[in-house]
């Protein structure tokens, strides 16, 4: 597989999220963490995890949080826009959070390197080659034992089967405008996803519907194997 074709031609959305993160407005829905991921924290604690990567951090409402509570806290995007927002966020509230710019296909860190990684409405904006490296290398990244927190489309999703289908279960609005629908989006089953993290353990898996009517996304919490 090779990583320009990936890059090039199915993990683009990011290109989207840099614009929305230049605007006060396109920032004001993603300032608060998740209440999943503040669910997590005692079970993080409970199992002495220190070091967190905050992959597809967007402007740092997760890793500023979780820097909040304790936690060495890395944050990536592909964003540098979000990037600059995340840093200024955490100085502003006296918070250490190291910021690295980089695309999930290729993290640029070491094996092992995490005892949590988290990743919110991310790793579902490409193809399933993306998608599958994607999670590959969370794995690689993740020490055994290590805990996944992350979200992917369901195929209850009221998007799912709109646009134009690029690859088994991808879609592309052409005319999404300037939101991120114009990018490859992959929706699963809970079956399909099951496959997609063989080498994790399940430990929850819940399709969730967010803020907007419709709108399901599977939440899930993986252990490394």
């Amino acid at each position: 597989m090779q990583e320009s074709a990936l890059t090039n031609q199915s993990a683009t959305a990011h290109e989207a999220w840099e614009n929305r993160w230049q605007s006060e407005s396109g920032r004001a829905d993603w300032l608060n963490p998740d209440p999943d991921v503040a669910a997590i924290v005692p079970l993080l604690h409970s199992r002495n995890c220190h070091s967190i990567l905050d992959l597809g951090c967007g402007v740092g409402r997760h890793a500023c949080y979780l820097a909040s509570e304790g936690f060495d806290v890395h944050a990536m995007d592909a964003s540098p826009s979000g990037l600059e927002f995340a840093a200024n966020q955490a100085t502003e509230h006296g918070l250490e959070i190291t910021c690295r710019q980089g695309l999930m296909t290729a993290l640029p860190y070491d094996d092992a390197s995490f005892d949590y990684v988290l990743s919110f409405n991310v790793i579902y904006h490409g193809d399933g080659e993306v998608v599958a490296r994607s999670i590959a290398e969370i794995h690689r990244v993740l020490k055994p034992g290590g805990l996944f927190q992350g979200t992917m489309l369901s195929k209850r999703n009221a998007n799912y089967g709109i646009g134009v289908e690029v690859a088994p279960h991808t879609f592309v609005v052409s005319d999404a405008g300037d939101g991120d629908k114009n990018h490859p989006h992959y929706y699963c089953k809970a079956g399909e996803l099951v496959n997609l993290f063989e080498d994790f353990e399940l430990l929850s898996l819940v399709d969730c519907e967010h803020e907007r009517p419709g709108s399901y996304h599977w939440h899930l919490v993986a252990e490394r194997l």
